[in-house]
């Protein structure tokens, strides 16, 4: 693609989500079939965060459609740590619940490492454990984080060539920067992780024919960021609130500015939307591109979780 001359390839994550999904409510099936039992998978939600209520609710809903079972465990916000704990201790010694999800942030005065790390391995399906991240850096199988397991499947499904191409991932954060690279890598690609300290950034990212934006602010990747023609992955998603936003953002978009005035919000990613199409390849849009992903491979993992449960193995996939 010559820059300028076309629209960037959409990557859907809608589309491929369903697919992902499809996949697993057919081995949820087939486990119950054979083995009389449903994947079962937990949250354990501390606190009433509005924001956390809707992704856990959706969650829940995704792992029933799927032909699992699927349970919150509510904890008061001031809930204190040795609860949590317990909490979790008691899930990992129920035979019915195969995947354990703890949703994040927890409210201040409990350690969030020290409740992942309570969570047995082989059923953490959210892969924060740090034992699955040390499987996951040296080669073994080990649950992987969601989204980042999320966007390699995307660019796999769209037939988005990895191997012994350069691609550049833009933030280091545990739950997507840095197993991003580890997933890229074993895809055999050559990874560059850029962070905040990055000396010229926009030229290094611009060296990379796939990008992964991951860094948590809105359109900081303008069009000098990319490289003519490469797959860029935004991840990253803010809601804007302000009709002039929306205008430099996204032009005259009658939807995006609907919804503004309507809802009184839209949302949009790390990758500035209206410049990224002047240089992109591929190009995932906000919203539909990588969130949709997140849930459908965590329902994968809980389907994996139940598989060896089956098996008797303590291995995670």
């Amino acid at each position: 693609m010559t820059a300028g001359t076309e629209r960037p390839r959409i990557l859907d994550g809608k589309s491929t989500a369903k697919q992902i999904r499809a996949e697993v409510a057919e081995g949820c099936a087939e486990l119950t079939s054979r083995h009389g039992f449903k994947p079962g998978l937990t949250v354990v939600l501390v606190g009433e965060d509005a924001a956390s209520q809707i992704y856990v609710r959706n969650k829940q809903k995704a792992a029933v459609r799927a032909g699992m079972e699927s349970s919150i465990e509510r904890l008061p916000l001031d809930a204190a740590e040795s609860r949590v704990l317990e909490t979790v201790a008691r899930l990992n010694d129920d035979p019915a619940v195969h995947g354990i999800l703890v949703q994040l942030p927890l409210p201040g005065g409990i350690d969030d490492q020290k409740v992942i790390r309570s969570i047995a391995r082989h059923k953490d399906v959210d892969g924060f454990h740090p034992e699955n991240v040390g499987r996951l850096w040296t080669g073994l199988d080990a649950f992987v984080p969601c989204t980042p397991a999320g966007v390699v499947e995307l660019l796999r499904r769209n037939e988005i060539e990895l191997r012994g191409k350069h691609a550049v991932v833009i933030g280091r954060s545990n739950i997507v920067g840095k197993p991003m690279a580890a997933l890229l890598l074993r895809e055999h690609c050559t990874v560059t992780v850029c962070h905040s300290r990055t000396v010229d950034l926009p030229a290094v990212a611009a060296r990379g024919d796939i990008l992964v934006a991951a860094v948590g602010r809105m359109a900081m990747v303008t069009e000098e960021f990319i490289r003519p023609g490469a797959a860029v992955v935004d991840v990253g998603i803010h809601r804007v609130e302000d009709e002039a936003t929306v205008r430099e953002l996204f032009g005259d978009d009658a939807a995006r500015l609907a919804a503004v005035r309507e809802r009184g919000s839209t949302l949009a990613g790390d990758v500035h939307p209206l410049q990224a199409r002047r240089r992109a390849g591929w190009l995932t849009p906000v919203p539909g591109g990588v969130g949709p992903l997140t849930i459908a491979l965590l329902l994968r993992n809980t389907l994996q979780a139940a598989r060896h449960a089956v098996q008797g193995s303590d291995g995670a996939r």
